[in-house]
């Protein structure tokens, strides 16, 4: 196995360190050598072509200001700048080209700064026109603002007046929904006092030869009719009309008896669809009076018990059991 050599992770970075130095020195001396070649080049120019390349230089940069300048003001202004920022464009490389240039004449950058100031002229007229246009608009901005002003004010009026009216609304209707809902619990209260109620509620066993037994418990083959008999409290609330009572008998496994061929059917209790057994529609009047069912099954009814419940407008108005040996 190789041996582990702290002195080789140095020599690594070393090479490395000398490596980047060569990079930056080739860098630095093709950077220099480049200054020296347009050094060289200007020296290479006589006087005259020296004095006329600084100052087609001078005029350049001073054309590049005011391009600068306006391009700013014509833009706030809300006028195109689009000819301008190309034109800022072409002037830089004019004067990357000028710095470069080994044929340099004066005659040939006239003609380009001629073309840059006669630019700057058509922008001066289009900033008299911008400015004439923008001053126009900002009287009629003013006179806008002073009645955006009214009309903002206007409006916080009328939006107090709506919040006001809004909140006395808003207040009148709460205040009518608490009403709402205590109407709707008073009512419901009435109607629960109101509604029928069901007491002494006796199941009888018919057999087939007719013979009623009593007591609630019985055997399965003497039952062939059931006889349910219940009074109707006496209910100064409730109201002496026709009234329509469901009964259900639900046997020891919870399943409604029932046959649809006899009689039996839906109803409506707490928002859900019920199935009855047998129905009767009734006259209450008040009286204490007595309502019979009589009930025949057609079959055998289950060991155990069995409960009775009566229903009349959407009330359980009452129950009872007998029970099946």
């Amino acid at each position: 196995m190789e041996e582990y050599n702290p002195n080789r992770k140095s020599e690594r970075k070393l090479k490395i360190a000398i490596a980047v130095l060569s990079a930056l020195t080739f860098v630095l001396g093709f950077m220099y050598f480049r200054e020296y070649q347009r050094n060289q080049k200007i020296e290479s120019l006589s006087s005259t072509q020296k004095d006329d390349l600084n100052r087609a230089t001078a005029k350049l940069d001073s054309i590049s200001k005011q391009l600068d300048a306006k391009i700013i003001e014509i833009n706030r202004l809300g006028g195109n700048v689009a000819e301008l920022v190309k034109a800022k464009e072409q002037l830089e490389a004019d004067k990357a080209s000028l710095a470069s240039s080994e044929n340099f004449t004066m005659k040939k950058y006239d003609r380009k700064i001629r073309k840059y100031v006669a630019l700057l002229g058509q922008k001066d007229k289009e900033l008299i026109r911008l400015r004439k246009e923008n001053g126009i608009l900002a009287a009629k901005n003013d006179s806008l603002s002073k009645e955006a002003k009214n009309l903002l004010e206007g409006i916080g009026f009328a939006q107090k007046a709506l919040s006001d009216s809004a909140n006395r609304n808003k207040e009148l209707v709460e205040r009518s929904r608490e009403i709402e809902s205590r109407n709707r619990e008073l009512a419901e209260k009435v109607s629960q006092a109101a509604a029928l109620k069901a007491e002494n509620i006796n199941v009888y066993a018919i057999s087939s030869k007719g013979k009623e037994s009593e007591g609630g418990s019985y055997r399965s083959k003497k039952v062939d009719k059931i006889r349910v008999t219940f009074y109707l409290q006496e209910n100064s609330l409730t109201t002496k009309e026709a009234k329509v009572i469901f009964m259900k008998i639900i046997d020891p496994s919870g399943l409604t008896v029932s046959d649809m061929n006899t009689g039996s059917g839906t109803f409506t209790f707490k928002g859900k669809e019920q199935t009855f057994t047998a129905r009767q529609k009734i006259l209450y009047d008040d009286s204490h009076q007595t309502v019979e069912f009589i009930y025949s099954k057609g079959s055998a009814y289950k060991e155990g018990r069995h409960t009775i419940e009566l229903y009349s407008e959407g009330y359980l108005i009452g129950d009872g059991v007998f029970d099946v040996r």
